[in-house]
């Protein structure tokens, strides 16, 4: 009998998901309701644009690392 092991970069992957949508949605937040003191480049909306990549980098890993069933 073995024991299915789990990469830990499926772990990694669902973490940086994870904070990519936590991230981009305070983005998509502060884009509609904006702070009230701004700062200097705040118009280029840094949280959407990080919060998607790494919703995009967190899901390639998910998908990549995803443990397979061999039974």
């Amino acid at each position: 009998m073995t024991e299915a092991r789990i990469s830990i970069w499926f772990f990694i992957g669902l973490i940086l998901l994870i904070y990519g949508v936590l991230i981009s949605g305070m983005g998509v937040y502060h884009y509609f309701y904006p702070p009230a003191r701004d700062t200097v480049l705040g118009h280029l909306h840094a949280a959407i644009w990080w919060g998607a990549l790494l919703v995009v980098v967190g899901a390639f890993y998910s998908y990549r690392f995803f443990p397979h069933r061999t039974d």
